[in-house]
Protein backbone atom coordinates (compact mmCIF):
# COMPACT_ATOMS: atom_id res chain seq x y z
CA UNK A 1 0.00 0.00 0.00
CA UNK A 2 3.03 2.31 -0.07
CA UNK A 3 2.15 3.59 -3.56
CA UNK A 4 -1.41 4.32 -2.48
CA UNK A 5 -0.23 6.09 0.67
CA UNK A 6 2.15 8.26 -1.36
CA UNK A 7 -0.64 9.14 -3.79
CA UNK A 8 -2.96 10.07 -0.93
CA UNK A 9 -0.33 12.23 0.74
CA UNK A 10 0.07 14.10 -2.54
CA UNK A 11 -3.69 14.46 -3.01
CA UNK A 12 -5.02 15.33 0.45
CA UNK A 13 -4.76 19.10 0.32
CA UNK A 14 -6.79 22.12 -0.74
CA UNK A 15 -6.30 21.34 -4.44
CA UNK A 16 -8.30 18.09 -4.20
CA UNK A 17 -11.68 18.05 -5.91
CA UNK A 18 -12.95 14.58 -5.01
CA UNK A 19 -11.98 10.94 -4.49
CA UNK A 20 -14.37 8.12 -5.31
CA UNK A 21 -13.92 4.43 -4.46
CA UNK A 22 -15.73 1.76 -6.46
CA UNK A 23 -15.78 -1.95 -7.14
CA UNK A 24 -16.68 -3.31 -3.68
CA UNK A 25 -15.31 -6.79 -2.94
CA UNK A 26 -18.14 -7.79 -0.57
CA UNK A 27 -21.84 -7.69 -1.31
CA UNK A 28 -22.80 -7.01 2.31
CA UNK A 29 -20.24 -4.28 3.05
CA UNK A 30 -19.73 -0.67 1.98
CA UNK A 31 -20.73 -0.19 -1.66
CA UNK A 32 -18.65 2.97 -2.22
CA UNK A 33 -17.20 6.01 -0.53
CA UNK A 34 -16.35 9.57 -1.51
CA UNK A 35 -13.86 12.04 -0.05
CA UNK A 36 -13.88 15.79 -0.58
CA UNK A 37 -12.23 18.77 1.15
CA UNK A 38 -14.31 21.00 3.43
CA UNK A 39 -13.53 24.07 5.52
CA UNK A 40 -14.77 23.98 9.11
CA UNK A 41 -14.03 27.05 11.20
CA UNK A 42 -11.21 28.01 8.86
CA UNK A 43 -9.55 24.59 9.12
CA UNK A 44 -9.16 22.15 6.24
CA UNK A 45 -10.79 18.76 6.77
CA UNK A 46 -11.73 15.92 4.46
CA UNK A 47 -15.30 14.66 4.53
CA UNK A 48 -15.54 10.91 4.00
CA UNK A 49 -19.00 9.86 2.82
CA UNK A 50 -19.55 6.10 3.07
CA UNK A 51 -22.51 4.31 1.46
CA UNK A 52 -23.73 1.08 3.03
CA UNK A 53 -27.04 -0.39 1.86
CA UNK A 54 -29.63 2.35 2.28
CA UNK A 55 -27.50 4.27 4.75
CA UNK A 56 -24.95 7.06 4.31
CA UNK A 57 -22.31 7.90 6.94
CA UNK A 58 -20.24 11.09 7.15
CA UNK A 59 -16.95 11.74 8.93
CA UNK A 60 -14.82 14.89 8.88
CA UNK A 61 -11.15 13.90 9.15
CA UNK A 62 -7.77 15.58 9.28
CA UNK A 63 -5.38 14.87 6.42
CA UNK A 64 -3.54 12.20 8.40
CA UNK A 65 -6.77 10.59 9.60
CA UNK A 66 -8.18 10.61 6.07
CA UNK A 67 -5.05 8.94 4.69
CA UNK A 68 -5.24 6.11 7.24
CA UNK A 69 -9.02 5.67 6.84
CA UNK A 70 -8.82 5.51 3.05
CA UNK A 71 -5.94 3.01 3.10
CA UNK A 72 -7.91 0.81 5.48
CA UNK A 73 -11.15 1.12 3.49
CA UNK A 74 -9.46 0.31 0.16
CA UNK A 75 -8.93 -3.27 1.32
CA UNK A 76 -12.60 -3.69 0.40
CA UNK A 77 -12.52 -1.94 -2.98
CA UNK A 78 -10.90 -2.50 -6.38
CA UNK A 79 -10.31 1.09 -7.49
CA UNK A 80 -9.97 4.67 -6.30
CA UNK A 81 -10.42 7.62 -8.66
CA UNK A 82 -8.90 10.99 -7.77
CA UNK A 83 -9.56 14.39 -9.33
CA UNK A 84 -7.37 17.30 -8.25
CA UNK A 85 -6.38 20.68 -9.62
CA UNK A 86 -3.08 19.44 -11.08
CA UNK A 87 -3.84 15.84 -12.03
CA UNK A 88 -6.25 12.94 -12.24
CA UNK A 89 -5.31 9.49 -11.00
CA UNK A 90 -6.71 6.01 -10.60
CA UNK A 91 -5.43 3.44 -8.12
CA UNK A 92 -6.24 -0.22 -8.83
CA UNK A 93 -6.00 -2.66 -5.91
CA UNK A 94 -5.65 -6.40 -6.51
CA UNK A 95 -6.99 -9.13 -4.23
CA UNK A 96 -3.50 -9.52 -2.76
CA UNK A 97 -3.25 -5.81 -2.05
CA UNK A 98 -0.96 -4.86 -4.92
CA UNK A 99 -1.57 -1.25 -5.98
CA UNK A 100 -1.22 0.02 -9.55
CA UNK A 101 -1.40 3.79 -10.03
CA UNK A 102 -2.29 5.46 -13.32
CA UNK A 103 -1.82 9.22 -13.29
CA UNK A 104 -2.43 11.98 -15.82
CA UNK A 105 -1.14 15.50 -15.26
CA UNK A 106 -3.28 18.44 -16.36
CA UNK A 107 -1.87 20.85 -18.90
CA UNK A 108 0.49 23.47 -17.52
CA UNK A 109 -1.36 26.56 -16.35
CA UNK A 110 -0.31 29.88 -14.95
CA UNK A 111 0.33 29.72 -11.18
CA UNK A 112 -2.89 29.62 -9.22
CA UNK A 113 -5.07 28.91 -12.23
CA UNK A 114 -7.39 26.01 -11.44
CA UNK A 115 -10.11 24.67 -13.76
CA UNK A 116 -13.54 25.81 -12.57
CA UNK A 117 -14.80 22.23 -12.43
CA UNK A 118 -11.94 21.25 -10.14
CA UNK A 119 -12.11 24.11 -7.66
CA UNK A 120 -12.52 23.00 -4.07
CA UNK A 121 -16.17 23.18 -3.08
CA UNK A 122 -15.61 25.41 -0.06
CA UNK A 123 -13.74 27.98 -2.20
CA UNK A 124 -16.89 28.51 -4.28
CA UNK A 125 -19.96 30.27 -3.06
CA UNK A 126 -22.37 27.52 -2.05
CA UNK A 127 -25.19 27.35 -4.59
CA UNK A 128 -28.44 26.94 -2.69
CA UNK A 129 -31.86 26.21 -4.16
CA UNK A 130 -33.03 29.44 -2.51
CA UNK A 131 -30.15 31.66 -3.54
CA UNK A 132 -28.46 34.06 -1.17
CA UNK A 133 -29.05 37.65 -2.18
CA UNK A 134 -32.42 36.97 -3.81
CA UNK A 135 -35.30 38.16 -1.58
CA UNK A 136 -37.96 35.56 -0.81
CA UNK A 137 -41.06 37.07 0.87
CA UNK A 138 -41.71 34.33 3.43
CA UNK A 139 -38.03 34.21 4.46
CA UNK A 140 -38.12 37.96 5.10
CA UNK A 141 -41.32 37.75 7.18
CA UNK A 142 -39.98 34.79 9.13
CA UNK A 143 -36.80 36.70 9.96
CA UNK A 144 -34.38 34.59 7.93
CA UNK A 145 -33.61 37.26 5.30
CA UNK A 146 -33.32 41.03 5.29
CA UNK A 147 -35.53 42.93 2.78
CA UNK A 148 -32.62 43.07 0.29
CA UNK A 149 -32.22 39.27 0.36
CA UNK A 150 -29.23 38.95 2.67
CA UNK A 151 -29.31 36.07 5.12
CA UNK A 152 -29.56 37.22 8.75
CA UNK A 153 -26.33 36.05 10.38
CA UNK A 154 -28.04 34.60 13.45
CA UNK A 155 -30.48 32.70 11.20
CA UNK A 156 -27.95 31.24 8.79
CA UNK A 157 -28.33 27.74 10.24
CA UNK A 158 -32.08 27.96 9.57
CA UNK A 159 -31.34 29.12 5.98
CA UNK A 160 -29.06 26.09 5.46
CA UNK A 161 -31.66 23.77 7.00
CA UNK A 162 -34.39 25.04 4.67
CA UNK A 163 -32.18 24.54 1.62
CA UNK A 164 -31.10 21.09 2.79
CA UNK A 165 -34.75 20.12 3.08
CA UNK A 166 -35.43 21.41 -0.43
CA UNK A 167 -32.61 19.22 -1.71
CA UNK A 168 -34.53 16.20 -0.41
CA UNK A 169 -37.67 17.54 -2.09
CA UNK A 170 -35.78 17.96 -5.36
CA UNK A 171 -34.62 14.33 -5.16
CA UNK A 172 -38.16 12.97 -4.96
CA UNK A 173 -39.84 15.47 -7.31
CA UNK A 174 -39.58 13.10 -10.34
CA UNK A 175 -41.81 10.65 -8.44
CA UNK A 176 -44.64 13.16 -7.98
CA UNK A 177 -47.43 13.16 -10.58
CA UNK A 178 -47.29 15.92 -13.21
CA UNK A 179 -50.75 15.41 -14.78
CA UNK A 180 -52.86 16.34 -11.74
CA UNK A 181 -52.81 18.23 -8.46
CA UNK A 182 -50.30 16.79 -5.98
CA UNK A 183 -51.75 16.40 -2.46
CA UNK A 184 -49.30 17.05 0.40
CA UNK A 185 -49.90 16.96 4.16
CA UNK A 186 -47.42 18.52 6.61
CA UNK A 187 -48.04 17.18 10.10
CA UNK A 188 -46.77 19.27 13.02
CA UNK A 189 -45.88 22.20 10.78
CA UNK A 190 -45.03 24.64 13.61
CA UNK A 191 -43.95 28.06 12.32
CA UNK A 192 -43.90 26.48 8.86
CA UNK A 193 -40.50 27.59 7.59
CA UNK A 194 -40.25 24.36 5.64
CA UNK A 195 -43.92 24.26 4.65
CA UNK A 196 -43.65 27.65 2.95
CA UNK A 197 -40.32 26.65 1.41
CA UNK A 198 -41.83 23.45 0.00
CA UNK A 199 -44.80 25.30 -1.49
CA UNK A 200 -42.61 28.08 -2.92
CA UNK A 201 -40.18 25.60 -4.49
CA UNK A 202 -42.67 23.13 -5.96
CA UNK A 203 -45.31 25.63 -7.09
CA UNK A 204 -43.58 28.97 -7.64
CA UNK A 205 -40.20 27.73 -8.91
CA UNK A 206 -41.06 24.35 -10.46
CA UNK A 207 -44.62 25.10 -11.60
CA UNK A 208 -46.25 21.99 -10.10
CA UNK A 209 -49.95 22.02 -9.34
CA UNK A 210 -49.98 21.22 -5.61
CA UNK A 211 -52.27 21.54 -2.60
CA UNK A 212 -50.57 21.62 0.79
CA UNK A 213 -52.14 21.44 4.24
CA UNK A 214 -50.17 22.22 7.40
CA UNK A 215 -51.46 20.84 10.69
CA UNK A 216 -50.43 21.96 14.17
CA UNK A 217 -51.86 22.04 17.71
CA UNK A 218 -51.15 25.73 18.39
CA UNK A 219 -53.96 28.07 17.37
CA UNK A 220 -51.79 31.23 17.36
CA UNK A 221 -49.25 29.55 15.03
CA UNK A 222 -52.01 28.46 12.64
CA UNK A 223 -53.49 31.99 12.57
CA UNK A 224 -50.12 33.55 11.72
CA UNK A 225 -49.29 30.99 9.03
CA UNK A 226 -52.75 31.34 7.48
CA UNK A 227 -52.35 35.11 7.35
CA UNK A 228 -48.95 34.79 5.65
CA UNK A 229 -50.28 32.32 3.07
CA UNK A 230 -53.09 34.74 2.24
CA UNK A 231 -50.63 37.65 2.05
CA UNK A 232 -48.47 35.81 -0.52
CA UNK A 233 -51.45 34.63 -2.56
CA UNK A 234 -50.69 30.96 -1.92
CA UNK A 235 -54.21 29.82 -2.69
CA UNK A 236 -53.55 26.10 -2.33
CA UNK A 237 -51.65 26.33 0.96
CA UNK A 238 -53.88 26.11 4.02
CA UNK A 239 -53.33 25.52 7.73
CA UNK A 240 -55.51 23.67 10.24
CA UNK A 241 -55.41 23.33 14.01
CA UNK A 242 -55.61 19.79 15.25
CA UNK A 243 -53.98 16.61 16.47
CA UNK A 244 -52.27 14.26 14.03
CA UNK A 245 -53.89 11.18 15.58
CA UNK A 246 -57.39 12.62 15.02
CA UNK A 247 -56.87 14.05 11.54
CA UNK A 248 -59.51 12.83 9.07
CA UNK A 249 -61.02 13.91 5.78
CA UNK A 250 -58.50 12.56 3.27
CA UNK A 251 -58.78 9.40 1.21
CA UNK A 252 -55.55 9.71 -0.77
CA UNK A 253 -52.35 11.71 -0.22
CA UNK A 254 -49.28 11.81 -2.46
CA UNK A 255 -46.70 13.00 0.08
CA UNK A 256 -46.64 13.18 3.87
CA UNK A 257 -44.15 15.40 5.64
CA UNK A 258 -43.60 15.35 9.38
CA UNK A 259 -40.87 17.56 10.82
CA UNK A 260 -40.09 17.39 14.53
CA UNK A 261 -43.49 15.99 15.44
CA UNK A 262 -42.97 15.11 19.09
CA UNK A 263 -42.68 11.52 20.32
CA UNK A 264 -45.53 9.26 19.11
CA UNK A 265 -47.05 12.00 16.89
CA UNK A 266 -44.50 10.88 14.30
CA UNK A 267 -45.85 7.32 14.53
CA UNK A 268 -49.42 8.45 13.85
CA UNK A 269 -48.22 10.49 10.88
CA UNK A 270 -46.30 7.54 9.42
CA UNK A 271 -49.24 5.20 9.98
CA UNK A 272 -51.63 7.55 8.21
CA UNK A 273 -49.16 7.95 5.34
CA UNK A 274 -49.06 4.18 4.85
CA UNK A 275 -52.85 3.90 4.99
CA UNK A 276 -53.13 6.66 2.36
CA UNK A 277 -50.64 4.74 0.22
CA UNK A 278 -48.55 7.93 0.00
CA UNK A 279 -45.85 7.80 -2.67
CA UNK A 280 -43.36 9.74 -0.53
CA UNK A 281 -42.79 10.14 3.21
CA UNK A 282 -40.28 12.62 4.65
CA UNK A 283 -40.01 12.56 8.42
CA UNK A 284 -37.61 14.18 10.88
CA UNK A 285 -38.58 12.65 14.26
CA UNK A 286 -38.25 14.41 17.59
CA UNK A 287 -38.30 13.61 21.31
CA UNK A 288 -38.48 9.81 21.18
CA UNK A 289 -39.54 9.35 24.81
CA UNK A 290 -41.67 6.22 24.42
CA UNK A 291 -38.86 3.70 24.00
CA UNK A 292 -36.76 5.48 26.64
CA UNK A 293 -39.46 4.66 29.20
CA UNK A 294 -39.58 0.99 28.16
CA UNK A 295 -36.12 -0.15 27.13
CA UNK A 296 -34.41 -2.67 29.36
CA UNK A 297 -32.02 -5.53 28.80
CA UNK A 298 -29.73 -7.32 31.22
CA UNK A 299 -26.87 -7.52 28.73
CA UNK A 300 -27.09 -3.79 27.96
CA UNK A 301 -27.64 -2.74 31.58
CA UNK A 302 -24.06 -1.39 31.99
CA UNK A 303 -24.72 1.04 29.11
CA UNK A 304 -28.36 1.82 29.86
CA UNK A 305 -27.55 3.03 33.39
CA UNK A 306 -26.18 6.20 31.81
CA UNK A 307 -29.05 8.55 30.99
CA UNK A 308 -27.42 10.10 27.93
CA UNK A 309 -26.59 6.71 26.40
CA UNK A 310 -30.08 5.41 27.13
CA UNK A 311 -31.66 8.49 25.54
CA UNK A 312 -29.62 8.30 22.35
CA UNK A 313 -29.93 4.53 22.00
CA UNK A 314 -33.70 4.81 22.49
CA UNK A 315 -33.93 7.43 19.76
CA UNK A 316 -31.90 5.33 17.32
CA UNK A 317 -33.91 2.20 18.10
CA UNK A 318 -37.19 4.11 17.64
CA UNK A 319 -36.21 5.42 14.21
CA UNK A 320 -34.80 2.05 13.16
CA UNK A 321 -38.10 0.39 14.05
CA UNK A 322 -40.00 3.01 12.08
CA UNK A 323 -37.80 2.51 9.02
CA UNK A 324 -38.11 -1.28 9.21
CA UNK A 325 -41.90 -1.15 9.50
CA UNK A 326 -42.08 1.09 6.44
CA UNK A 327 -39.93 -1.44 4.58
CA UNK A 328 -42.34 -4.17 5.61
CA UNK A 329 -45.11 -2.11 4.00
CA UNK A 330 -43.44 -1.88 0.59
CA UNK A 331 -41.41 1.33 1.02
CA UNK A 332 -37.81 1.84 -0.05
CA UNK A 333 -36.57 3.48 3.15
CA UNK A 334 -33.43 5.40 4.03
CA UNK A 335 -32.17 7.05 7.22
CA UNK A 336 -30.29 10.18 6.15
CA UNK A 337 -28.42 13.00 7.84
CA UNK A 338 -30.63 16.08 7.73
CA UNK A 339 -28.21 18.72 9.00
CA UNK A 340 -24.81 18.66 10.73
CA UNK A 341 -24.68 17.14 14.20
CA UNK A 342 -23.03 20.33 15.49
CA UNK A 343 -26.35 22.15 15.03
CA UNK A 344 -28.72 19.61 16.59
CA UNK A 345 -28.61 15.93 17.62
CA UNK A 346 -32.11 15.52 16.12
CA UNK A 347 -30.76 15.26 12.61
CA UNK A 348 -32.08 11.99 11.19
CA UNK A 349 -34.48 12.18 8.26
CA UNK A 350 -36.53 9.14 7.31
CA UNK A 351 -37.11 9.13 3.55
CA UNK A 352 -39.51 6.46 2.29
CA UNK A 353 -40.61 5.98 -1.31
CA UNK A 354 -43.39 3.57 -2.22
CA UNK A 355 -42.24 0.74 -4.46
CA UNK A 356 -44.05 0.53 -7.80
CA UNK A 357 -46.90 -1.93 -7.41
CA UNK A 358 -46.02 -2.52 -3.74
CA UNK A 359 -48.98 -3.52 -1.59
CA UNK A 360 -49.39 -4.69 1.98
CA UNK A 361 -46.83 -6.60 3.96
CA UNK A 362 -43.81 -7.45 1.85
CA UNK A 363 -41.18 -8.97 4.10
CA UNK A 364 -40.14 -9.54 7.69
CA UNK A 365 -37.26 -7.35 8.84
CA UNK A 366 -36.59 -8.93 12.23
CA UNK A 367 -37.86 -5.85 14.01
CA UNK A 368 -40.19 -7.90 16.27
CA UNK A 369 -37.28 -10.01 17.53
CA UNK A 370 -35.22 -6.87 18.20
CA UNK A 371 -37.95 -5.07 20.12
CA UNK A 372 -38.71 -8.23 22.15
CA UNK A 373 -35.01 -8.40 23.02
CA UNK A 374 -35.15 -4.82 24.28
CA UNK A 375 -38.58 -5.22 25.93
CA UNK A 376 -40.15 -2.40 23.93
CA UNK A 377 -43.30 -2.10 21.87
CA UNK A 378 -43.62 1.14 19.93
CA UNK A 379 -46.72 3.08 19.03
CA UNK A 380 -46.27 2.38 15.30
CA UNK A 381 -45.96 -1.35 15.99
CA UNK A 382 -49.19 -1.29 18.00
CA UNK A 383 -51.04 0.63 15.28
CA UNK A 384 -50.11 -1.97 12.66
CA UNK A 385 -50.76 -4.86 15.07
CA UNK A 386 -54.24 -3.54 15.87
CA UNK A 387 -54.97 -3.16 12.18
CA UNK A 388 -53.89 -6.75 11.60
CA UNK A 389 -56.25 -7.98 14.34
CA UNK A 390 -59.17 -6.08 12.81
CA UNK A 391 -58.46 -7.52 9.36
CA UNK A 392 -58.48 -11.08 10.74
CA UNK A 393 -61.49 -10.67 13.01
Amino acid sequence: MDELRALLQESLNGELYQMTAGGPRKKDGDVRFKVRPVMIRDRLFFQMETFRGNQVFHRNLSGEEACESICEAMAGFRQLSIKAAGFEAEALVSKKGKVTVKKREHEVRRPGAVPDELRMAHNRKKKYILEEGRPVPFLIDLGVQTPDGKTVKSRYDKFRQINRFLEFIADIMPILPKDRCVRIIDFGCGKSYLTFAMYYYLHELCGLDIRVTGLDLKADVIRRCSALAEKYGYQKLDFCQGDIADFVGEDSVDMVVTLHACDTATDYALYKAVKWNASVILSVPCCQHEVNRQIRNDMLAPALKYGLVKERLSALVTDSVRACLLEEHSYETQLLEFIDMEHTPKNILIRAVKKPGGKGLEKETGVKEMTDFLHVNTCLQRLFEEEGKQEHS
